[in-house]
């Protein structure tokens, strides 16, 4: 890559934003499991991790977008979210608990809109090589998951706030040695935001995107327990949560190609079915060792296109000065209010019916949203190749 991109640096955020990610998705329920939580306030705090990105998306790329500063927003709120994280462990109570995890996860929240923003930025016409330096998440997120699966296995899940920890310092080390470039901010003059959002395509979209994510929340917050409780070992969890990310690389490699062959319509639509699918399988095979590798390597489409076609359809219906206020209400309609209800709804499920409950709830979340999209999605396709800006994939918004 020519010029002054700083591909080390950006990556390195990358890799340790996405290897903490590694330690709290799959093990933070876990550890608040051996604390004696049960699955309803496990729930409840997942729940309020993914429900911060409701109001924190749209809060700090409000900031940012009238008061420019990207990258100090992002060296603030990392800082921030380090400093919160250091009393998590202390906290006495549930009622603590949970209120420090609402107040990590509104400072957590703020950096990924913006280092994206920024990374952007940086890369200017080089777009095509985002992947590049997205890469390096995935390697992350894979290390610190298989890492941490041994050290669990073989010690303690004390082991996890302190491994976290120390990637939140990786994270914020690294934020100090980026900077912004400085960019020419183009508006495109007559899309008001709730013109765009009467759009019937639009609104379909977001009220999809709000019920995948839903769908996944049982995923974010109980699989690791739900596998443990089928006499998975810990080490055998953290393989297959980096199975899923694994998978979720060759989307990076295919995703440009089969965009412009299939079209995002029918992508969507395959994507939103492999999730029913997953979803069911894993209720009714979890004991089943190769149905699980092969529900792990669904996560591709489950995850990986779905997310890189809501992404790329959200800049396009967003243009101009509305690109960074789409992106956040995408964040915060689907991860947000979509992943906090689904922790919830499955944290209460677990204790009042049963483990593989959750997932048949997720199951039939996910056939109505295909369903919605089947019956009123309608999208112009583009005869061009996929904007390279808008067409990726990432766990940036998983947590």
């Amino acid at each position: 890559m020519a010029g002054t991109l700083p591909y080390k640096r950006l990556s390195g955020f990358y890799f340790f934003w996405f290897a903490t990610l590694g330690a709290i998705l799959p093990y933070w329920g876990l550890y608040l499991q051996e604390r004696g939580y049960s699955a309803t306030q496990i729930g409840a705090v997942f729940g309020s991790l993914m429900g911060t990105k409701i109001i924190a998306p749209y809060v700090w790329g409000w900031i940012a977008d009238h008061h420019g500063g990207r990258m100090r927003i992002v060296q603030v709120a990392t800082a921030l979210t380090l400093c919160v994280f250091l009393f998590i462990p202390q906290m006495p109570s549930f009622g603590w608990m949970l209120a420090m995890m609402t107040l990590y996860g509104f400072f957590w929240n703020a950096a990924p809109p913006q280092i994206e923003v920024i990374t952007f930025n940086h890369l200017g016409s080089q777009e095509a090589h985002y992947g590049r330096i997205r890469l390096w998440g995935s390697v992350g997120f894979i290390l610190s998951v298989t890492s941490l699966g041994w050290i669990v296995q073989h010690y303690s899940l004390a082991i996890v706030p302190l491994w976290i920890t120390g990637m939140l310092i990786g994270v914020v080390l690294v934020s100090m040695l980026l900077y912004e470039k400085p960019v020419e901010v183009l508006v495109e003059q007559g899309d008001g935001l709730l013109r765009v959002l009467r759009r019937p395509e639009v609104l379909t979209l977001l009220v999809a995107c709000c019920l995948m994510q839903l769908s996944h929340g049982p995923y974010y917050s109980f699989f690791s327990i739900y596998l443990e409780t089928f006499g998975y070992s810990r080490s055998q969890i953290g393989l297959l949560w980096s199975l899923g990310v694994f998978a979720e690389i060759f989307v990076f490699l295919a995703m440009p190609f089969l965009a412009s062959r299939l079209g995002m319509r029918r992508l969507f639509l395959f994507a939103i079915a492999v999730t029913v699918l997953r979803w069911s399988l894993l209720a009714g095979f979890v004991d089943n060792q190769p149905v699980i590798m092969l529900i792990q390597l669904m996560h591709l489409a489950s995850f990986g296109i779905y997310h890189a076609v809501a992404v790329n359809l959200i800049h396009r219906f967003f243009r101009g000065k509305l690109q960074g206020r789409g992106q956040a209400l995408y964040s915060s309609v689907s991860f947000g209010l979509g992943g906090g209800i689904g922790s919830l709804l499955s944290g209460y499920l677990w204790d009042v019916s049963s483990p593989t409950a959750i997932y048949m709830m997720a199951a039939v979340v996910a056939f109505i949203a295909w369903l919605v999209c089947w019956w009123s999605l309608r999208i112009e396709e583009e005869k061009r190749d996929p904007d390279p800006a808008a067409v990726r994939s990432g766990t940036s918004d998983l947590v």
